[in-house]
């Protein structure tokens, strides 16, 4: 008999998994909050929280890049 994996056993299921439990981390920081907030402040507000926590870890990765 085959080898028979299921979408759970994969690493694309557990880098999903992974991301999810990212974004909650991250959704519930202080940072992120209080740059969320600016958004909202400054008329910059997306509806998609991906897009959210995706420009915000961009906007810090390239401070903390700089």
């Amino acid at each position: 008999m085959g080898n028979s994996s299921t979408f759970s056993d994969t690493p694309l299921h557990k880098d999903h998994h992974t991301w999810e439990h990212l974004k909650q981390a991250i959704a519930a920081s202080s940072g992120f909050r209080r740059w969320q907030q600016e958004q909202l402040e400054s008329g910059k507000n997306r509806d998609d929280a991906d897009a959210r926590i995706c420009s915000y870890l961009r906007e810090t990765l390239e401070t903390l890049a700089y």
